[in-house]
């Protein structure tokens, strides 16, 4: 298995820029694993692949406005991009600039102050604000999008879920940005039942995978959370013969993540902590029946993960008719359905 084994080509073009409205209109890929047949849909007409007794399971992460502009001690402009909130005061941030040692200063605006108490790899720094930055997101932050994104973004909630109420990602868990509350409703009515998760998204989630042979490659770390609620909704749902269905990458991540112990009369146990489960080709999935996703990066790990759920001919057969066929691919783009 080689990282060059999940390369394919994608025009400029067909990464989209921007979200399509209503949310549900995107383009739906699906992908019968049994057969390899490609079946073309809207989103919107999801319902008519779920069954009484199926899980749906969401990530209820949101995203931190976390890009914030400030001023070096000289005047100078700077950017901060918040990624993940140590303890207190005190962030995990992207910074910058030359010269960000400890103890120096910068300023943002609206007048909170932070200062560098720890320096890590490369950018990343621990800043100590004068106060809860989360009291000026609203103020002050701007939504981190992805570095494929060139235009400007004029709703931000349109890089929020519908469902979410966990403030803690820097990046959003993009395949749930396809549901309505509509929608949402619709499969309820039919005995869907929806249960969340959380993984909040770190910015590695974009990082390639440099190595030549991608089990060298050092996975990110994401917290994640399942709850006894969620672990009795997944034995329920199988137990009346329903499927598991991952809405994204990072729920099918938490989903497998929290999978039980060989023995365990339960397939899933409740978590609370880190993750650093890196699914490649090979791996057997113990709790996820089926998921939604989207188009992945080439030589992404999320691009792994779903070779290792579809097969890695077959997923990059699909790809290449969803860029023949004109897909919009990435964060803002259309959607697969793996069955």
């Amino acid at each position: 298995m080689r990282t060059s084994d999940f390369d394919y080509e994608l025009p400029r073009e067909r990464i989209a820029q921007t979200p399509l409205e209503p949310r549900d209109s995107s383009r739906m890929l699906v992908l019968d694993r049994a057969t390899g047949n490609l079946t073309h849909q809207i989103f919107r007409d999801l319902p008519s692949y779920l069954r009484p007794n199926d899980l749906l399971v969401l990530n209820q992460t949101r995203v931190i406005p976390a890009r914030l502009h400030a001023y070096k001690d000289s005047g100078g402009k700077m950017e901060v991009l918040l990624l993940r909130q140590e303890e207190g005061l005190i962030w995990e941030c992207l910074v910058g600039g030359k010269g960000m040692r400890i103890g120096r200063r910068v300023t943002f605006e609206g007048g909170m102050s932070g200062e560098v108490v720890g320096e890590l790899e490369g950018s990343r720094r621990l800043l100590c604000f004068s106060a809860p930055i989360q009291d000026q997101f609203d103020q002050i932050g701007e939504m981190p999008l992805p570095p494929y994104i060139h235009q400007r973004l004029e709703d931000r909630e349109r890089y929020q879920t519908v469902y979410g109420n966990r403030l803690g990602s820097a990046a959003a868990p993009t395949a749930g940005l396809h549901f309505t509350q509509r929608l949402l409703d619709e499969v309820s009515a039919m005995g869907v039942e929806t249960a969340g998760v959380t993984l909040h998204v770190g910015l590695d989630t974009f990082a390639p995978v440099h190595e030549d042979d991608p089990r060298q490659h050092k996975i990110h770390s994401e917290w994640i959370e399942i709850s006894p609620a969620t672990v009795d909704a997944i034995e329920r749902a199988k137990a009346a013969g329903g499927r598991v269905i991952a809405v994204g990458t990072t729920s099918a991540r938490v989903l497998e993540s929290a999978a039980a112990q060989e023995g365990s009369p339960r397939r899933a146990r409740a978590f609370t902590g880190p993750t650093e489960l890196f699914i490649l080709p090979g791996y057997q999935f113990r709790v996820v029946d089926a998921m939604i996703t989207n188009f992945h990066l080439p030589k992404s790990t999320l691009l792994m993960m779903i070779s290792a759920f579809a097969g890695r001919e077959r997923v990059l057969e699909a790809y290449q008719t969803a860029v023949r066929m004109e897909y919009r691919f990435f964060s803002f783009g259309d959607a697969m359905l793996i069955l």
